[in-house]
């Protein structure tokens, strides 16, 4: 398989590779080609954006998460009707799972083959620009460095200064532009559906990049294997709701792929003003329920979802989801939420986790059966409360979840995680399954 592909890596986090991957997405869709997004880690937000500018969802690429065959399957699967594939990386271009390669973006670069387009911040630079990149060059030099892009160019005398001592191609000279920012909150940027800034810089890379030598580097990448991820058994037949929405809104598409995959409908709906609809179970991800409180406390689907899990519908549900299924959430005010799990919720004003999780299941509890290893990530500024008989489905050897390393609080039939998982093929069968023996009761 041959693919063209890129991957736009960074110095530092805040380097501006976000507004350069998104503008060179957004310009090579106004070129008329389709574009495959992907994002390296576990972030929701940047591959939002993506989504929206490509108007094909984004994947992420995690190699903690999904393994490197999976990363390679994921970006085998998603790119067979593409054009060219466009990656945005993470943090600084060889920063890891703590502080080693793994799931750094170098590690997805050399997975995939793919060239890199280093995206460095010259701002209070000149001479040095070429210290560094030589700096991330040697320092693994079996990647493809294929150039850079220097961002925040002060003046056109700046760029002088740089150019003179070129000993690498560059692809564009970006001048400082304030007004190309997206907004942040507490977990990071706003959502794409919240800003359309980012699609907004296309035509920035079409002023001050080249976007031709861009394509031709993507065009070097050299074929890859073709992994493919095989769902074994018969597919099971079942309804599963997925809150989506404004509160609720973040999910890997992986997960939703390996549910269809294995025989699942999926019925998406939102808990701000539906009610729920006709399904044999119900997922919930995470997002801001902070921001709707209200309307969530409001609106029925709350007491339909209460109802139903005390009837024995399972349920899955992840950070703003588990705090959605708790008696309460309390910011300012306290508001009534479903009530499932035995455990309140509160907002904070301090980072409460952040980090990769892994851990196991706890026996056979709710619809997990035992054994199984759970992935994920965990980022939130709130806590859970839970009740002093609270049940726990696992146990952690990395990360924080709920309370005293375990995550995943039970109920009948309902799990809540503050843990973002990446869903394996048996996590998912027992989802399905349970969902399809709930619907022949």
């Amino acid at each position: 398989m041959t693919i063209p592909r890129i991957l736009i890596a960074g110095t530092h986090s805040g380097c501006g590779k976000t507004t350069v991957a998104s503008g060179i997405m957004a310009a090579l869709v106004a070129r008329g080609l389709t574009v495959q997004p992907f994002k390296v880690g576990p972030d929701f937000i940047d591959p939002s954006h993506h989504t929206s500018i490509c108007g094909r969802s984004s994947r992420n690429l995690d190699p903690f998460m999904m393994g490197e065959d999976g990363c390679a399957s994921t970006f085998s699967r998603a790119t067979a009707d593409a054009d060219i594939a466009v990656i945005e990386g993470v943090m600084g271009m060889f920063d890891g799972v703590d502080g080693s390669d793994l799931s750094s973006t170098a590690h997805v670069a050399r997975i995939l083959h793919a060239p890199v387009i280093l995206v460095v911040d010259a701002k209070g630079m000149s001479r040095s620009v070429h210290a560094l990149v030589k700096g991330f060059r040697e320092y693994d030099p079996s990647l493809d460095i294929a150039g850079m892009i220097v961002n925040r160019i002060g003046s056109p005398r700046h760029r002088d200064m740089i150019e003179y001592f070129l000993q690498v191609p560059v692809f564009g000279w970006i001048p400082r532009r304030e007004d190309i920012a997206v907004g942040s909150r507490h977990l990071g940027l706003v959502m794409a559906h919240e800003s359309g800034v980012l699609n907004e810089t296309g035509r920035l890379i079409e002023e001050f990049c080249n976007l031709d030598a861009i394509t031709a580097a993507a065009g070097t990448a050299p074929p890859l294997v073709s992994v493919s991820r095989r769902e074994h058994g018969e597919p099971i037949h079942a309804r599963i709701g997925v809150a989506m929405d404004s509160a609720f809104c973040f999910y890997y598409q992986d997960n939703f792929d390996r549910l269809l995959t294995m025989g699942a409908d999926l019925v998406f709906f939102s808990p701000l003003s539906d009610r729920l609809p006709d399904v044999d179970a119900v997922y919930l991800g995470g997002g801001y329920p902070e921001l709707h409180l209200r309307s969530l406390e409001t609106c029925r689907c709350r007491d339909d979802i209460k109802c139903l899990v005390d009837k024995g519908m399972p349920l899955y549900a992840e950070c703003g989801g588990l705090m959605y299924l708790t008696r309460e959430i309390t910011t300012e005010k306290t508001y009534r939420m479903a009530g499932v799990l035995p455990a309140v919720s509160e907002m904070t004003a301090n980072i409460q986790a952040l980090g990769y999780v892994k851990g196991e299941a706890i026996g056979n509890r709710s619809f997990i059966s035992g054994n199984q290893e759970i992935l994920g990530h965990e980022f939130h500024y709130s806590r859970i409360v839970p009740d002093t008989d609270a049940r726990y489905a696992f146990s952690l050897s990395r990360g924080k979840g709920i309370a005293g390393g375990q995550d995943g609080l039970i109920a009948h039939n309902a799990l809540g995680l503050y843990t973002h998982s990446y869903f394996s093929p048996a996590f998912a069968k027992d989802f399905i399954g349970a969902a399809a023996r709930f619907s022949s009761e």
